[in-house]
């Protein structure tokens, strides 16, 4: 059997994701996330298939007007009734590799972040959405987000420790274990550790908001300037152990760095103080034609989005305003997952 985890920036089938729908997820700025989500599908849909998951019929017709009111490509877009709880599919969607020439579900399980919100929906979605599109599943007994790690495609994997070895997950198995496990079941060869991840990620640390691979020999990762942030330390930190890392073949990667925004907040209705939200522009999300970045009204959206061109010049960037998404704590790339041609 020869399986491999495609990169990201490898051509698409399509993406998977989920209409923003729960009020305890995105409170009263739900309309608003609706919105923005509207416009990110329209973007993918340019160039690949996007398949939507929503609760019921009603909500189905809803979307589907405000897609048109858009101007989407509708021929690219299949809206399915596939209830969830959550809309962060990145976490609950099969993980899909390829596998001797065809493309394969792994469906890793799922606990909401260490059993932090309801998920028995979540769970049972992402093991539909392999069916509904006609995709060999495997289920497997072992909890992985995937948020969780990023791929070169060539056989490295960057991860956190504070997610990973979280005893809310996988606490019967050791780091070994781990590393084992993902090694045999994804086919990769090294795997690359950092500590952990933003202020304000309830996800205990996802790689996706601080590390990403741009190629299979460059890693982009997040950088906080201001010493007196408290992501200061964390990020810096992240920062030395990636100059130490070597690829599959023993080679250093290049390392690039981009700005955090200043710090985002927003007042949850049963908190009394505003709570810091996971804002970062390593959030993205890469189609075939277009990178989708999160922006927040910052001084440093632009510097980030000309940042981020200039790694894929073959791709046009487009910043969207993601202050909506992420009041649920997720961006553009939790809402999605890349089903590879």
């Amino acid at each position: 059997m020869k399986r491999r985890l495609p990169a990201e920036w490898e051509k698409h089938y399509g993406t998977i994701t989920t209409y923003p729908q729960a009020y305890e997820t995105f409170f009263d700025r739900l309309e608003q996330a609706q919105e923005t989500f509207v416009k990110m599908v329209k973007i993918i849909s340019l160039s690949e298939k996007v398949f939507i998951n929503v609760n019921d019929q009603e909500i189905r017709e809803e979307l589907e007007k405000k897609l048109k009111k858009v101007d989407a490509n509708q021929k690219n877009i299949k809206i399915f009734i596939n209830k969830t709880d959550d809309a962060w599919c990145r976490d609950y969607c099969p993980i899909f590799v390829k596998e001797n020439g065809d493309t394969v579900a792994l469906k890793f399980r799922f606990n909401a972040w260490g059993k932090k919100y309801p998920y028995e929906n979540d769970e049972k979605t992402g093991k539909k959405i392999a069916d509904i599109l006609g995709y060999r599943r495997i289920d497997l007994d072992m909890i992985l987000e995937g948020g969780s790690i990023d791929t070169n495609g060539k056989g490295c994997l960057i991860t956190t420790e504070s997610c990973l070895l979280n005893k809310n997950r996988n606490p019967d198995m050791s780091k070994e274990e781990i590393e084992e496990n993902l090694k045999k079941l994804l086919s990769i060869q090294k795997i690359l550790w950092l500590k952990e991840g933003i202020v304000g990620d309830d996800t205990d640390g996802h790689v996706d908001d601080i590390t990403r691979f741009v190629s299979e020999d460059t890693i982009l990762t997040v950088i906080e300037k201001d010493k007196d942030d408290p992501n200061y330390h964390i990020l810096m930190e992240n920062f030395e152990r990636l100059k130490t890392f070597t690829d599959q073949n023993g080679n250093p990667f290049k390392v690039i760095t981009l700005p955090m925004p200043e710090p985002v907040y927003y007042k949850y209705p049963d908190k009394k103080q505003p709570d810091r939200l996971p804002a970062s522009y390593a959030n993205f999300y890469i189609t075939n034609t277009h990178i989708i970045v999160p922006t927040f009204n910052s001084k440093y959206d632009e510097p980030a989005v000309e940042i981020i061109q200039k790694l894929f010049p073959e791709r046009k960037v487009i910043g969207l305003y993601g202050y909506d998404i992420l009041v649920g704590l997720g961006g553009f790339h939790c809402l999605t997952m890349q089903v590879p041609e």
